[in-house]
């Protein structure tokens, strides 16, 4: 019987579980939980950001030369720039806990994104 011997591996592959369950029993669900957590407000914080640039910007262009048209677009403008500022030291203080004071450190993996070992001898 040589159907009893084929390698059904190397046919059909193999079963891998899916990539939320991670969380839950990945070697470090903390450090997948703060990386997700992080890359989710980055995006989000980003376009909100883009989109609220580009609004004034618009604002701007529509403005027909009204001062108080033109006043409200800048200050769409300035908060968007405003933003950016607090999305960066946001991420600058999280690195700054992260690495003096829980003793961990941040790794960059190209495939993985962002890891977060929590580790303090940093193993």
């Amino acid at each position: 019987m040589k159907l009893a011997q084929v390698n059904t591996k190397s046919i059909f592959g193999t079963v891998k579980p899916p990539p939320g369950s991670e969380f839950a029993t990945g070697s470090n669900p903390v450090g997948k939980l703060l990386t997700t957590g992080i890359q989710l407000f980055l995006v989000v914080a980003g376009i909100v950001t883009l989109i609220y640039l580009l609004w004034g910007g618009l604002d701007w262009i529509t403005s027909g030369g009204e001062k108080e048209k033109l006043l409200k677009a800048r200050q769409k403008i300035q908060n968007a720039f405003i933003g950016i500022i607090v999305i960066i030291a946001a991420l600058v203080i999280f690195n700054v806990l992260m690495g003096t004071i829980l003793g961990g450190k941040i790794v960059q993996d190209t495939g993985q994104g962002f890891q977060f070992n929590l580790n303090p001898q940093g193993k």
